[in-house]
């Protein structure tokens, strides 16, 4: 299919429990995108919602087949921006590090803090170096707009928080979670880092919901793979209804600095 035919304006990226678009209100379209970066991890998926055309890949591949630390994070980006993606919205499944930031709860973080470890961080490899700012990693029109309307559908969404993203695919030990809580983080995840940069890099409005599937093991409860699948089930259709609410009022003009994230990178 000619990708000339087909264009999104809003991307969404599918974690764990979050593979298919069910929701979209008409036919779905697929796409196979190539890139510089090889394949992405799945068939690009469009269709509307609310009348707005919207393209969707879940990060994992369609049956979770890819691990965090495996997902070809650049393809996946630049095969979004290659259709015409300007504003991505990021569905996760995270840990609590926090005793009020309770399995159901979904947040919507301002701030992260990287822990992975052998990822490609960057677009900008050699040839023209770019140093995007990550000051403020969200961007805040989307922030705003996410937390309003899941207010407003009365799910129960904290504005703020700060990711540690790991390089997983093992959960944290009992010692790695208390000083992630001394470090003042909030959530855990495996998937952010690199997404969430090289958004910034594609001048990509980036924003994450995450969807809290349980508590560390810093509250002595060890974290099982069944535990987080159980969760993720409940909160997997509160996400859908929650994204076809948010997705009518993200307005298309952007009044945020995203889309100009390399005006001030490129040495």
């Amino acid at each position: 299919m000619s990708l000339k035919k087909v264009e999104a304006y809003i991307g969404i990226i599918g974690g764990s429990g979050l593979y298919d678009p069910d929701w979209f209100e008409t036919e779905i379209e697929e796409i196979k995108v190539y890139t510089p970066y090889g394949l992405p991890s799945d068939f690009i998926k469009v269709g509307s919602i609310g009348g707005v055309k919207v393209a969707f890949l879940a990060r994992h591949g369609p049956r979770h087949s890819i691990p965090p630390h495996k997902v070809n994070y650049r393809a996946n980006i630049w095969a979004l921006k290659e259709i015409g993606v300007k504003r991505i919205i990021s569905v996760s499944a995270v840990g609590s590090l926090r005793e009020d930031y309770k399995p159901g709860d979904f947040v919507c973080p301002d701030q992260f803090v990287d822990m992975t470890k052998s990822r490609a961080y960057t677009f900008y490899d050699g040839g023209v170096v770019a140093h995007v700012s990550m000051a403020d990693p969200f961007c805040p029109e989307l922030r705003e707009i996410v937390v309003k309307t899941a207010r407003d559908l009365n799910i129960k969404m904290h504005d703020k928080g700060t990711y540690i993203c790991i390089e997983g695919p093992r959960f944290s030990t009992r010692a790695e979670s208390r000083l992630w809580r001394q470090w003042h983080c909030d959530i855990i995840g495996m998937t952010l880092v690199p997404e969430v940069n090289l958004a910034r890099e594609a001048e990509i409005c980036y924003v994450t919901i995450a969807m809290v599937t349980d508590y560390d093991v810093w509250a002595e409860k060890p974290v099982t793979a069944e535990e987080v699948v159980r969760v993720m089930k409940e909160n997997t259709e509160k996400a859908k209804k929650l994204l076809k609410a948010l997705i009518p009022r993200i307005p298309l003009e952007r009044k945020c600095p995203c889309g100009e994230a390399l005006k001030t990178a490129l040495l």
